[in-house]
């Protein structure tokens, strides 16, 4: 074969082999187009804030999920009950997961910007106080105990367990908490140390729930305090310190934290939602699936539901669109929802 021959049957062979290849090309584009999942397009329900009411809000956001057959996709963030308000209130999520009442300083953030909203408790939670199994020194603590290792003035000051009660021993005291964006952080310090966001910060703080078990579980000499919902997760992991609020020792359990009795550190967690976006009819089924579903979602994940009169409470304020706070700007302490609610349908 001549060589000229040789480049002509190359040439035609190159271009039958790249013909094929852009029409198979061509086809697999032409496949994909039409293989594309139904929930692609999918309306998106964009939900962030508390680590603590988070794996409520994931528990229902699957259920809705699998009953909607993806015609409907929901997104759940953590940033801290803080940190989400500060999405909210900026507009760029239809929900906010909050583990204490929105403050002062956020409902004007949310004023300003136009963001109306609707507070619709969802669930309780109790606050537990954490020690390394290996502890042998701790029975118990007081909010007083509580206070002084945790007040502004202890940073740099109160470092060893000593200091704390004498009979305890001279070794490191390894402290783990929430971040500043928390609510729990919030909630904690208004309750221990007597005012919100009120705290030493010489400690290793996290709004991820699981860097703190991890600390406390690693740590001999570590205390620590987060939802009691993630010390029943990992209670093979971590020592329950039970409290003395002033009306005996308690431990934190469905019934101290539903009842009231674990004081000060019960509480009531929550979701905000956007009016504008409730408008929105993928919004309205969500949130009714959630308030529907949250006394059997809410026991699944070991949180405390709240009264079927509070859910039924609950659906009524959100099918009114009822809007604002029953709190005051800030994070109350042992105050019934029970007593809060009754009093505003009056």
């Amino acid at each position: 074969m001549k060589s000229s021959e040789f480049k002509v049957q190359m040439s035609r062979s190159g271009g039958t082999v790249l013909l094929r290849l852009t029409l198979f090309l061509l086809f697999v584009i032409h496949c994909s187009l039409f293989t594309i999942p139904a929930h692609a397009g999918a309306p998106v329900i964009k939900i962030d804030g508390s680590s603590t009411v988070y794996p409520i809000t994931e528990a229902v956001s699957e259920e809705f999920q699998k009953a909607k057959k993806g015609a409907i996709r929901v997104t759940v963030g953590i940033s801290g009950t803080g940190g989400g308000f500060k999405k909210f209130c900026r507009g760029e999520t239809d929900l906010s997961d909050a583990s204490r009442p929105i403050l002062a300083n956020e409902m004007e953030e949310c004023k300003k910007n136009g963001i109306e909203y609707i507070e619709l408790p969802i669930a309780y939670d109790g606050i537990a106080i954490m020690i390394n199994p290996a502890n042998n020194w701790i029975k118990s603590m007081t909010v007083a105990d509580l206070k002084k290792i945790w007040e502004p003035a202890a940073q740099g000051k109160i470092t060893k367990w000593n200091q704390v009660r004498p009979e305890w021993p001279n070794a490191p005291l390894k402290l783990y908490g929430a971040g500043a964006d928390s609510g729990t952080f919030d909630y904690f310090t208004e309750a221990t140390v007597g005012k919100a966001k009120s705290s030493r910060g010489d400690y290793t703080a996290s709004e991820d729930d699981n860097i703190l078990v991890q600390g406390i579980s690693r740590d001999k000499n570590a205390l620590g305090y987060f939802g009691f919902a993630y010390y029943d997760e990992n209670k093979d992991k971590l020592k329950l310190v039970p409290v003395d609020g002033g009306k005996g020792l308690i431990l934190p359990s469905e019934k101290t934290i539903m009842d009231g009795t674990y004081q000060p550190l019960s509480r009531p967690v929550f979701i905000y939602v956007n009016k504008k976006s409730s408008d929105k009819s993928e919004i309205k089924e969500f949130v009714e699936f959630y308030l529907k579903n949250a006394p059997k979602l809410v026991k699944a994940v070991k949180y405390v539901p709240l009264s079927d009169q509070l859910y039924q409470l609950a659906l009524e304020h959100f099918s009114k669109k009822r809007t604002g706070t029953v709190f005051k700007g800030e994070a109350q302490v042992g105050v019934k929802l029970e007593d809060l609610l009754a009093k505003e349908k009056k």
